[in-house]
């Protein structure tokens, strides 16, 4: 068949195609206008987190800074992803069920059911600049002019964006909750051996003295034991670091290993000091046997006093951070009840189904005059 006689078909049953097209066009919108569900969702902004360098954090510790954020692995180490898979999560839409008492309406006996539907509703998208856009379907019911308020499923799909928005600060609240109480557990551990070391060293550098007569170190040797003490004290908060990490990150992170190479470089800029190395003030072997058993304990004494004091500040911030109850996320713009619905698209699936219809009867009139 030639496409002229296709055409001259076609023109010929002009007339039928039209009749049913548009027959099509006004059931198709009727059914979308007053029977098919309406669906609406408000969209409510939340701002990325920053973003710090682990690096930088992992520095400043040995810097004698506040790290309270990489301990805890606070919201400036999160990444917008990171939130949109808590979001996700079902221990979000089983916030958001229990907070506005919804299971009803996803008609399951099974709250954890209920939540996964409720997340196939869930709409999350992340822009260019890490800022996330969350919204939430709302369906009404079938004939929704007579059996739906529209009004309260406009403000339901409001205060589910802006429920969701408080579950991922409550999740990331407890996230960073758990692990301070970790964190804080462990420098807890840390401080009692320090301190019982920091005790036991202070008493033998005192009878030490007393036996001895000793009082102080030249201030030659007392440089050499200072600068070996303060690369022995940044070895120790390196081990504490690393640790305190690892409660976080896998064990072939780029983060631990790079503390780990770090550690190792400490240790050997150590041993060479203790062994003797020109580059120093003075080696240890070449100190007369009274003087470097001075020198051994004023350094651990030194050691250890610097260890204690850090740890000491560090489990103040980690308490801190654990009993604390602000928020984590920033909400940049509210949900609000929409004014439009969002779905259907009613004359634009109007126009869709009535090129469909045409196109449709268009083949059935050429099939059937090509089988007659």
């Amino acid at each position: 068949m030639s496409w002229h006689e296709m055409i001259n078909i076609v023109l010929f049953n002009i007339r039928t195609i039209l009749k049913i097209t548009i027959l099509s066009t006004i059931v198709i919108f009727i059914v979308l206008f007053f029977i098919y569900p309406k669906t609406y969702n408000s969209i409510v902004v939340i701002l990325p987190p920053e973003k710090n360098s682990s690096m930088g954090g992992l520095s400043s510790l040995i810097a004698n800074q506040d790290l309270s954020g990489l301990l805890t692995g606070s919201v400036t180490n999160a990444n917008a992803q990171l939130f949109a898979e808590m979001l996700r999560s079902r221990t979000a839409a089983l916030y958001v069920i229990d907070k506005l008492k919804i299971q009803d309406r996803y008609d399951e006996d099974d709250k954890y059911e209920a939540a996964k539907e409720l997340a196939k509703d869930l709409n999350i998208e992340i822009t260019k600049e890490n800022v996330i856009k969350l919204s939430v379907d709302v369906k009404t019911k079938y004939i929704p002019l007579i059996l739906s308020d529209q009004e309260k499923d406009q403000q339901l799909a409001a205060d589910i964006s802006n429920a969701y928005a408080e579950a991922l600060d409550r999740i990331n609240r407890n996230k960073l909750t758990s692990k301070s109480k970790r964190a804080r557990i462990f420098i807890e551990g840390q401080l009692i051996e320090t301190k019982t070391k920091l005790d036991s060293v202070e008493i033998a550098l005192m009878l030490f003295q007393k036996k001895n007569k000793t009082i102080s170190l030249p201030d030659q040797l007392k440089a050499a034991v200072e600068s070996a003490a303060k690369i022995k004290s940044e070895i120790v908060k390196t081990e504490v670091e690393l640790e305190l990490v690892k409660y976080n990150v896998q064990e072939d992170n780029r983060t631990v290993r790079s503390l780990s190479q770090k550690l190792y470089q400490l240790k050997e800029q150590l041993d060479k000091m203790e062994v003797g190395n020109q580059d120093y003030l003075l080696a240890f072997k070449d100190v007369p046997e009274i003087g470097k058993e001075l020198a051994v304990l004023y350094r651990e004494v030194k050691i250890q006093n610097e260890v204690y004091i850090l740890l000491q500040q560090q489990y103040y911030k980690e308490k801190i951070q654990e009993n604390r109850d602000l928020p984590t996320v920033e909400v940049l713009d509210e949900a609000v009840p929409p004014n439009k619905k969002s779905a259907p698209k009613t004359i634009a699936s109007t126009l869709a189904g009535a090129i469909f219809t045409f196109l449709l009867m268009t083949i059935f009139v050429l099939f059937k005059k090509r089988t007659s």
